[in-house]
């Protein structure tokens, strides 16, 4: 069931309590930690009431439901544009579509995906005349779950330095930002510490090489149940949705005009 506009007031201030004090006993500033709102599957009122409450960045699984919710810009209370994230794995056919409706990708996974955002990125219209300028995260695998999408474990550092090798001129379109991960599915937080702390090695490494790299700090990492854990770990992005929107209606389409 959705929450009403007072209900989300409410839930928001039960997490910022949370976030804050995490931020607090990690020696952190509230500021250093994003709050992405998981809008999938919620329909385009509870985005306008989540904006109402001072919401910038929202994150969706799906292309499809991004492009129906964000492709029109939107204004955040605070003045700012609207942010919108794919969080969730993209279909090689549908890399164009999310690379026009995203400011963010959370889930980059391949090079084949680079080098595609690349050539799209390259060929939209910008801020500045032609060229979008993409920032695009690495999903890895942390957890080592076969449920889940990312990078293997073992595999990402290759990865990433053969990003670095082809240096930085390679990819002018796009910005790589830094990680992301999903923590563990056990319902226990601390057993997401160990891969938490894992992506924060992995992309605190590669954030000094510099380079293709100069921009690599972002950690998106830490949901509901586990974000103490995650900002502890050094998480710049939390990813939060149920506990904002209500439950989801998976039953019905969101298919919202926006």
């Amino acid at each position: 069931m959705e929450f009403t506009l007072d209900e989300m007031r409410e839930h928001l201030a039960a997490l910022e309590a949370r976030i804050t004090e995490a931020c607090k006993i990690a020696g952190r500033s509230r500021d250093s930690v994003k709050l992405v709102w998981v809008s999938k599957f919620h329909p385009a009122e509870a985005v306008e009431n989540a904006i109402a409450l001072g919401a910038t960045d929202f994150g969706e699984n799906r292309v499809q439901e991004a492009e129906l919710k964000f492709s029109t810009p939107r204004t955040a209370k605070d003045g700012s544009r609207v942010r919108c994230h794919v969080i969730g794995p993209v279909q090689s056919n549908k890399l164009k579509k999310a690379a026009i409706v995203a400011d963010c990708i959370h889930s980059i996974a391949s090079i084949e995906a680079v080098e595609k955002l690349e050539k799209v990125c390259a060929a939209l219209p910008g801020e500045s005349g032609a060229g979008k300028i993409l920032d695009i995260l690495f999903q890895v695998n942390a957890g080592e779950e076969e449920t889940k999408s990312g990078l293997d474990v073992h595999e990402a550092e290759a990865f990433l330095a053969d990003l670095e090798s082809r240096g930085a001129s390679a990819y002018p379109h796009l910005r790589f930002r830094g990680l992301m991960t999903i923590g563990k599915n056990t319902g226990v937080a601390e057993d997401s510490r160990e891969c938490f702390a894992f992506l924060r090695s992995l992309q605190q490494k590669f954030l000094a090489k510099g380079g293709v790299f100069a921009n690599f700090d972002q950690l998106s990492m830490g949901m509901t149940g586990d974000l103490e854990v995650a900002i502890e770990e050094g998480s710049t992005m939390i990813r939060v949705g149920t506990a904002l929107f209500g439950e989801r209606d998976y039953s019905k389409p969101v298919n919202d005009p926006v």
